[in-house]
């Protein structure tokens, strides 16, 4: 069960990619580059995620970041040069790995109050890369007394969580996505550490995304890398809210790298076959992805950029 929302917008705090010659539209804000009589600061941009989200339903408006990031203050400093409030109502985890979790500990910081933060369990488990040639690297992890001692209330949840409350379901955390398509193929180089040694862990069983409805014109869903396979996790989305009509679809579709490239092809047929109005294809979808997705769905396509707000609302 989900409530209809009259607004969703959500700004790119953080994303691999800006462009301050970006024209603004009915749907995308771009951030100025001039003001009183100069150049304003360009923003960051990193190979990495993070994106506030703003809903509205009638008179009432919550507020939630969504990832922090790849870096310690990438993403604060976007949120400063861009005037951003970090006062919200929970910060929510896409996933454990370390291009959207790096800046969480500066940003409770900078809070400085308690601060809700929802996480799978998963995202917690220290993680390794082997590659196919036997070079391995531990990955970067989050040290869960670390954050709690810098004011996170961190709730540890696979399941589906309704935000504000559960009786005020505005906003969903998808939870724990499942896996039906055969070309979605997770994580392929990534190990879990564990008391027997390294184990093949490549499914990233912590992948979460965020779903509203929009009233009268279909889902917003919200993807952090999307390494549960963004069609798995549209479809997921549809059957959480009980409607398949999709309005838009913002965020990483994980696509680039050869590892991924056969799937391009079946994703977006598949995403096609979905015919979301508004395609927002960020962080680690790809050039050729992209540029397929532009190809393919030039109408659609809207070009993700640092600091820009997608803003869809219901006329």
């Amino acid at each position: 069960m989900i409530l209809d929302v009259d607004r969703i917008s959500t700004t790119l705090l953080m994303d691999n990619y800006t462009d301050r010659l970006l024209t603004s539209s009915r749907v995308a804000k771009r951030p100025p580059m001039l003001g009183n009589e100069e150049i304003l600061p360009a923003p960051l941009a990193e190979h990495g995620f993070s994106a506030l989200i703003e809903i509205q339903r009638d008179e009432s408006r919550w507020r939630f970041l969504f990832d922090t990031g790849v870096s310690k203050m990438g993403m604060l400093a976007n949120a400063d040069l861009f005037g951003v409030s970090l006062d919200v109502e929970a910060i929510i985890l896409s996933h454990g790995h370390f291009d959207h979790i790096t800046g969480l500990a500066s940003t409770l910081e900078r809070i400085g109050s308690p601060t809700r933060v929802i996480v799978h369990p998963d995202a917690f488990q220290r993680r390794w890369l082997l590659l196919p040639d036997g070079t391995r690297a531990v990955m970067p992890h989050m040290d869960e007394q670390e954050l709690r001692r810098h004011g996170a209330a961190i709730e540890k949840t696979s399941g589906v969580t309704a935000l504000p409350s559960n009786d005020n379901p505005s906003l969903l955390v998808t939870g724990e996505i499942p896996r039906k398509t055969p070309y979605e193929i997770g994580f392929p180089l990534q190990h879990a550490e564990t008391k027997e040694g390294l184990v093949h862990d490549p499914l990233v069983r912590d992948d979460q995304a965020l779903v509203a409805n929009l009233k009268g014109k279909g889902l917003v869903v919200i993807s952090g890398c999307g390494h549960a396979g963004i069609i798995n996790t549209l479809h997921y989305a549809i059957e959480l809210a009980g409607t398949d009509k999709i309005h838009a679809v913002v965020g990483g579709f994980h696509l680039t790298g050869t590892t991924y490239e056969g799937a391009i092809e079946p994703t977006l047929k598949a995403m096609g076959d979905l015919d979301p109005r508004y395609i927002v294809p960020c962080h680690c979808t790809g050039w050729k992805a992209v540029n397929r997705i532009i190809q393919l769905f030039p109408e659609k396509f809207i070009q993700p950029s640092v600091g820009t707000t997608l803003d869809f609302y219901t006329d």
